[in-house]
């Protein structure tokens, strides 16, 4: 959701917006590369063919979001170490070579911005009341990677920030997705704005932040979360 409102955002602005997923976004204007974020072989196969067609990468907004199967259907008391591993493996450890291997070309280039995307569950505790009696389980690996990828993201931008290269991380709050309409009710009621949030809120934050309306900010966090973290 939030990736093709990405895309669309980018399109608006006149971007040159080249999509990497294992399908195609179906968006007209939009170059596809079909190709799987968490296999170390297909990010360099795919980084070199992109480069080699256009030359540079001004910019690169990574909002991945890879997870097995059976992710959420365990409790932290019986989930299994096994399914842990996993979704560390996909998740924080793709960010962490995608990233890699971006800011080497970045550095080549002398310039560059990337984006991650955490979440406010990298920021803060879980409510868990929203949850009470809805049969969800908010996965302890979710908090571990996203607070992963906040500190990840600064370290980025500590290190490559002398060779004109910007790493910011963004924070989404809860975006609406036909959740459960209990959760959804309590997350509202709590929540400042009264609302959930929508792609199109997030959007906007991700093209700024790597557009050259933003070239002084890096190693930032930003939240977009309707007011969630100020309460």
């Amino acid at each position: 959701m939030i990736g093709k409102a990405i895309l669309k955002e980018a399109i608006q602005q006149s971007a040159v917006v080249i999509n990497v997923d294992l399908k195609d976004s179906g968006i007209k204007g939009i170059k596809e590369y079909n190709s799987d974020v968490t296999r170390p072989d297909f990010i360099i196969k795919t980084l070199t063919e992109i480069r080699n067609k256009y030359s540079v990468i001004h910019g690169l907004i990574n909002c991945s979001y890879p997870r097995t199967i059976n992710w959420g259907k365990d409790s932290f008391e019986t989930l299994p170490y096994s399914e842990w591993q996993e979704n560390i493996e996909l998740h924080l450890n793709s960010y962490y070579f995608l990233s890699q291997q971006i800011l080497l070309i970045m550095k080549d280039q002398e310039h560059g911005s990337l984006v991650n995307f955490a979440s406010i569950y990298g920021v803060l505790g879980n409510n868990f009341n929203l949850y009470k009696g809805l049969n969800m389980n908010p996965p302890a690996a979710y908090s571990v990677i996203k607070g992963g990828i906040i500190n990840l993201t600064r370290y980025l931008a500590s290190y490559f920030g002398k060779f004109n290269i910007r790493v910011n991380c963004i924070s989404p709050g809860g975006i609406f997705d036909n959740q459960n309409s209990e959760f959804v009710q309590r997350y509202e009621a709590l929540v400042p704005m009264k609302r959930m949030g929508k792609p199109e809120d997030i959007s906007p934050v991700a093209c700024f932040l790597v557009s050259d309306g933003a070239s002084y900010i890096t190693g930032q966090n930003i939240l977009v979360d309707g007011g969630w973290s100020c309460i």
